[in-house]
This record gives C-alpha cells, sequence and structure tokens, in this order.
C-alpha cells in the first residue's frame, strides 16, 4: 500500500533532480521555535552580497526575524518586500546599506533545499511534510495526504496548511506559496487563498495540457525548476487590496505561461520593427487583468526594451476605471511605476512627451478627439484590453444613436503613435472574417479557452435556458421581434433612407418588448424561476434590460409582485440631465452607483439582484452571480462578455445560468462558432433536458399511482426515512 510517507520521499527524490539539496529535519540540531536556518543564511548573504560585513550580514538576519504587532498577510507583505527589493540596513552617516536575500541574475549562487518532517514550536508543536528553502528561508510548505486513504482527501491537506498558519504562524511570514498533494492530485496556492483558488499547474513548459496529466510531477517540473521559482517568486505573486481585504495572488500557469510568450513576441516585434506584438485570448473570468498587470511589470523590468511607456487603451470609461484599479492597487514590486489616467487626447500627449517609463491608461475615444500624432518614440508599448473588430477595424459602421457613421480605430490609432508596438488582449476570439485586428496586433500569441478554463476551475460553465414561451406571446409577436432585430443588426452599410427606418424599426421594437402585458409576464416568471433557484443554489441575480425605460418599467413590476423585495433589487442605470422627475430617485448618480457595486459584490448583503441595460455587463466580477436573466439582443463579443459574468468560481457553485427572454439563442450560437472547436457546445441548452426529466417525472408517479409519498417533503427525518422504506415496498 503507498504510504503518506512514500508520497514524501517520491517528492524529495523529484526535487533532488532538480539539484535541491534534501536534509531530514530531525537531523537539524537547532531552536525549534526558529524557522530561518542561520548558518545557511548567513553563508547564502556572504555568497549573494560579496561585500557585506558580519556585522551587517547579523543585523540583516535580525531585521527578517522582527515583525511586531501586525497580521501574518501584513508580516508576509513586508517579507515579499524585502526579498524583491532587498534589506535596508543604516550604515555610516545617511548611508544606506542593502542586502539582497536572493540573487535573480545568477541562479547557482542561491542555495536551494528541500527538508521533510520540519518540527517548529510555536502556539502549537507542529511538523509540516516537506518544506522548500531558497537561501536558509522557508518558502514553499508542502502538506501531503495518501489518496487510498478513505476519509482523506486533498482538501484536507488545505485545511491543515489554515490550521499551520494559526499554530506555527511565524513559518508563514516567509512563505511565497504552499502545494497541497495526495501523491495523485496537487494544487498550489497563498496564505490568502480558499480551496476553490488553489489550482492545479498543467504545464511544464508552456505547452497545452493533457487530459489526464500526472499532477504532481507537471507541477514540480513546471514550477520548481530554479530559474523558473525565482522568477516566480519575484515576478508573478503580487498583493492586492481588493474592498479592503488585503490578498496575495499567485500566477496560473495559463498566466505565467502566456506572459512570458508576450515579453518574446514583443522584443521580436522591436527587433524585426514589425510593431505588431500579437494577440492573447484567455476567456472571461479566468484573471486576464492580472496577466496584463504581470506583463506591464516584466517590460518595466526588462532591460532590452530600454524602460519603455506603456500605454493601456480600453474602450469605455468605466472599463478605464476598473482596469486602472486593477493596475494601481497591485503591489509596488510588480508595478513600480505609478499609474495615471489621461482624460483627454492633449493630457495623453503631454504624458508622452517622456523618453521612457510611465503607465498611461486612456480610451479608445481620445483617438477621435484629433488628428495626427501624440508621439513618435518607438519605445512605447500599445496595450488594447479587448482587441474587437467594432472598435479598431478599418470598416465604416453606423451608430445607431446619432445615425452617422464612423470609420474604425486601426488607422487613428497607427496615426497617433507610428512607432509604437501593439499588443491586444482579448476574453472574446477574434472573428475569422477580421482582418483589421490582425493587421494591428498580429496574430494570436496565446489561447486560453473556455474548455480549459473550466477544466481547470478556473471558471464555472455555462448553461442556457430559454424562457421565451413562458412568456406566452403568439408566433406572430415574436416573429416581428427577430425580424426587426436582425434588420437593424445586419443594416450596417446603410442609406440615409435605412437609417430613418432603422430609427422607426428601433422605436417599434422597443414598445413591443416594453409593452405592459409583456413586462407583466416578465416579471411574473422572473420571481418564479428566482425563487426556485434560491431554494437549491443561494446566489445573486442579474437582469438585462434593452432600455432605461424598459428595465424601469420591469423594476416596478417585479415589485408589485413582491413589494417586501425593496431592498433585494436595485437599478443599475446610467443618469440624464433630460430623465423625468420620478427617475432620478430610482437612478441616483455615480456614487450612489458605486455604492451599489460595493453593496452587490458583498456576500452578506441583502441586495441579490440587479437590472442594468449597459453597466456592469462588462468587466465587473460578483462571484456569486449565479443567474442573468436576458431581455436585450446581443450578439457576439458583446454577448459573450455580458454572459461571463456567471462563469466565476465561488465556493460551491457549480454553474452560471443564462435565462433567454428575448431570443439569443441562435446568436449564442454563432457566437460560439468562432471560438475552439471543443467550446462549440460548452453552453448547453438545458430546456430540452427540462422535458426529458418532466417525462421520467411523470413515469416515476405513475409507478407510484395509488401510493402517498407526500410525508418524505416534511421536516421529520424519521417520517422520510419511514415513508422511503414504504416506498421500497411498494415498488
Amino acid at each position: 500500500m503507498f504510504k503518506e510517507e512514500q508520497v514524501e520521499q517520491a517528492i524529495i527524490e523529484q526535487l533532488q533532480t532538480l539539484g535541491y539539496e534534501h536534509i531530514y529535519g530531525p537531523e537539524i540540531e537547532r531552536d525549534y521555535k526558529e524557522v530561518i536556518l542561520k548558518e545557511i543564511f548567513l553563508n547564502s548573504l556572504f555568497k549573494i552580497n560579496p561585500d557585506i560585513t558580519k556585522d551587517i550580514a547579523n543585523e540583516v538576519y535580525r531585521k527578517i526575524r522582527t515583525f511586531t504587532n501586525i497580521g501574518l498577510v501584513q508580516a508576509n507583505y513586508e517579507f515579499y518586500h524585502m526579498l524583491y527589493a532587498g534589506v535596508e540596513i543604516p550604515i555610516e552617516g545617511d548611508k544606506t546599506y542593502t542586502a539582497k536575500l536572493i540573487d535573480r541574475n545568477n541562479i547557482e549562487k542561491n542555495t536551494f533545499h528541500v527538508i521533510n518532517q520540519y518540527t517548529i514550536k510555536e502556539y502549537k508543536e507542529k511538523r509540516p511534510d516537506v518544506i522548500v528553502f531558497i537561501n536558509g528561508i522557508p518558502l514553499v510548505v508542502f502538506e501531503l495526504k495518501n489518496a487510498l486513504k478513505e476519509n482523506t482527501t486533498i482538501e484536507n491537506a488545505y485545511n491543515q496548511i489554515k490550521n499551520y498558519q494559526q499554530d506555527i504562524r511565524t513559518l508563514f511570514y516567509y512563505n511565497a506559496f504552499n502545494v497541497i498533494s495526495d501523491g495523485v492530485n496537487a494544487r498550489i496556492g497563498t496564505i490568502t487563498a480558499d480551496f476553490s483558488r488553489y489550482m492545479i499547474w498543467k504545464s511544464k513548459n508552456g505547452e497545452k495540457p493533457e487530459e489526464n496529466i500526472e499532477q504532481v510531477d507537471v507541477l514540480i517540473e513546471g514550477v520548481f525548476k530554479k530559474e523558473r521559482i525565482i522568477d516566480i517568486i519575484t515576478n508573478f505573486i503580487m498583493f492586492q487590496n481588493k474592498e479592503g481585504k488585503d490578498i496575495k495572488i499567485l500566477a496560473g500557469y495559463h498566466q505565467y505561461f502566456a506572459v512570458k510568450k508576450s515579453i518574446t513576441s514583443t522584443e521580436k516585434a522591436l527587433k524585426e520593427n514589425t510593431k505588431k506584438a500579437g494577440v492573447i485570448w484567455h476567456t472571461q473570468g479566468s484573471g486576464k487583468s492580472f496577466a496584463m498587470v504581470f506583463y506591464a511589470g516584466l517590460l518595466l523590468k526588462n532591460k532590452n526594451l530600454n524602460n519603455p511607456t506603456i500605454v493601456v487603451l480600453t474602450d469605455r470609461s468605466d472599463l478605464d476605471n476598473q482596469l486602472y484599479t486593477t493596475f494601481s492597487t497591485c503591489s509596488k514590486e510588480i508595478l513600480p511605476q505609478k499609474c495615471k489616467q489621461a482624460d483627454s487626447r492633449n493630457e495623453l500627449k503631454e504624458y508622452l512627451k517622456v523618453n521612457a517609463g510611465g503607465i498611461i491608461f486612456t480610451t479608445i475615444q481620445k483617438f477621435e478627439e484629433g488628428q495626427g500624432s501624440l508621439s513618435n518614440r518607438e519605445n512605447i508599448i500599445f496595450i488594447a484590453d479587448e482587441a474587437h473588430r467594432s472598435q479598431y477595424g478599418t470598416e465604416k459602421k453606423l451608430d445607431r444613436k446619432t445615425g452617422k457613421f464612423k470609420i474604425g480605430y486601426a488607422k487613428k490609432m497607427r496615426d497617433a503613435l507610428p512607432n509604437a508596438t501593439f499588443i491586444g488582449f482579448t476574453g472574446t476570439p477574434i472573428e475569422m472574417a477580421d482582418k483589421s485586428t490582425r493587421l494591428l496586433f498580429g496574430d494570436y500569441i496565446d489561447i486560453y479557452d473556455m474548455t480549459q478554463a473550466v477544466l481547470d476551475n478556473a471558471t464555472v460553465p455555462i448553461y442556457y435556458e430559454n424562457r421565451v414561451a413562458k412568456l406566452k406571446l403568439d408566433e406572430r409577436v415574436l416573429r416581428e421581434i427577430d425580424e426587426e432585430y436582425h434588420y437593424i443588426s445586419c443594416n450596417d452599410e446603410a442609406t440615409e433612407e435605412v437609417i430613418e427606418q432603422s430609427k422607426t424599426d428601433l422605436a417599434k421594437l422597443e414598445t413591443v418588448i416594453g409593452s405592459k402585458q409583456r413586462l407583466e409576464m416578465l416579471a411574473n416568471d422572473i420571481v418564479e424561476h428566482y425563487e426556485q433557484r434560491q431554494d437549491i443554489l443561494n446566489g445573486k441575480a442579474m437582469i438585462v434590460c434593452m432600455n432605461r425605460k424598459i428595465a424601469i418599467n420591469l423594476y416596478k413590476e417585479i415589485l408589485s409582485v413582491r413589494p417586501n423585495w425593496q431592498e433585494e433589487i436595485k437599478l443599475v442605470l446610467t443618469d440624464n440631465n433630460n430623465d423625468p422627475q420620478e427617475w432620478h430617485k430610482l437612478v441616483g448618480n455615480k456614487q450612489y452607483r458605486d455604492n451599489l457595486a460595493i453593496e452587490f459584490k458583498d456576500v452578506n448583503s441583502k441586495l441579490k439582484i440587479v437590472i442594468v441595460v449597459d453597466m456592469w455587463l462588462t468587466g465587473f466580477d460578483v462571484p456569486d452571480l449565479t443567474t442573468m436573466y436576458i431581455d436585450k439582443p446581443m450578439k457576439g463579443h458583446n454577448l459573450m462578455q455580458a454572459i461571463a459574468r456567471v462563469n466565476r468560481v465561488y465556493k460551491d457553485k457549480e454553474a452560471g445560468l443564462i435565462v433567454d427572454y428575448i431570443g439569443i439563442g441562435a446568436d449564442l450560437k454563432i457566437a460560439l462558432s468562432e471560438y475552439t472547436n471543443r467550446d462549440k457546445d460548452k453552453i448547453p441548452d438545458i430546456t430540452a433536458a427540462y422535458a426529458i426529466v418532466r417525462e421520467k417525472l411523470e413515469i416515476m408517479r405513475d409507478m407510484f399511482y395509488g401510493f402517498d409519498y407526500s410525508s418524505f417533503f416534511g421536516y421529520s427525518n424519521q417520517t422520510r426515512l419511514q415513508t422511503l422504506t414504504k416506498g421500497i415496498n411498494y415498488i
């Protein structure tokens, strides 16, 4: 029988093949209250810092052991900063000596040890299975279990790590990340990660994951090569304050390898002067924004790139703010330079006058505010978020709000930054027919599709349910909605007559969708469906409406059905100076919406349902959002970005659900046709499944005809068990 000790030895042996020296913990003479190996640490300091004195070295040792009256995460961050930037020690006068704890450039100067059964005494006495030390510092803790033990799972290993963080807390001041394994399964995560965020590392060197990998082998080969682990620890870990809580984020394998490929591609683009680094397609919800942060951080540190200025572009101001917040709240070790937002084209031009460095955020609209060049510099890296044809194309597109044509932004951006290198990040694929995006950015650098994200538990699967029929509209009305929407969506190249007809058709469509009779039926069905789901799955919901008027009227109808939902449901809409007076209280201002965002993200808040039109459909993460009710025609990447709101991982959430009241099924299939082959059937329609379940249920009811099983649905477990036994005997 394969025992836990054998799992331990197998991991030690594999680390030894990577050049780690093994020491058996009980053989080390040491104070069990000390977690750092002092002698190895000091020897490493002298090796890495040849000019360090003995007094300074001892002071460095004292400093990295001194953390007073602070929490675990704060202490962990303070040490992480010292590991990254070095330890500053005052010497004569105003001078300081900076001692490096790790040598990132000369890997052979560092010492690597794997130690098992290393006893530590603190609040309690504990002995973690395996610890990886670099330069005498305990940076990685392995907790192992035996997969053959019936009542032991990998989650038990996770729980033990969390207990260690309480019982031998000092060990985790220095912790970069942890590994939990049962010999078959293996996952990696940080001190702040919950179990669902301990991820499998599925690639050794950036190759696509195979279906049945040896998880322990791939994790150790993929993470613990000496150069790799130092790269990960110093460049792919960041701290972020999220809604008042400090979290520590470790890049997943897909982010790590995509960023490394992107840096290589960027260097090649600069060397060959192609000005196109390529496109990263990482499916919505899989951490694309964090990949952008890690990429930007490496750009700024890369000596081959001449300290570039980074311009980050989004297509809307709310996305600009969200991405800016993601960048500006991450730890300075990853992004040592402050981020700026350019509120106008002139301000963007002013920011670009520097010779090097800086991170500038702006929106695509700034490129429409004027003509000509903003900067001729070559050391500008232009990062576009959501690189799509609609934003960056060259063809004419009809703006239905103004009735005017717009030319794609590709030429405008290239004219404004003629020598910049462009790279695109997207959560949805580039359309097959889209030549403009490739012309501007280049080809794919890396793809992390929907299927892989679900397999990796980076996202949850999404299911589709068609409830158009529940509104009991006659076929004529349904056909009218389909025809009008199809006409509007397909006529981008239009004459003035078509534009006027389009406006009329749009108004007609809104009248049909927003009729009182239909909204009454819609409100009743949403309430019924939501309450049934709450019986099984306690999560939040989002309702997407076609326009603000329809959204407000639906809100009123829902409250007429459930008057006690005043705190449970809110509108999230933009405000307008020309709004009717009665709308002002319902819509509020920007501060009101910001407060609603905080409230909706709070898992303990009373707010459970929001009604939106355009807001919160991209770049807005609420992990416990489980259901989206769609009553707005959408297509393409706009549709895919919207439905991805329900694919975030959260505790025991198994899937997200899209409920269709407008008939987006065909558009969903068309949108999925642009995805990888294995993605095309990954949003299954469960509507047919309901019919099958109902059919089977009727068969079962016939089988139990004459038997009273109603008491099974009561509250007494004893009665339920008795009913179950009687039912078995009846059959």
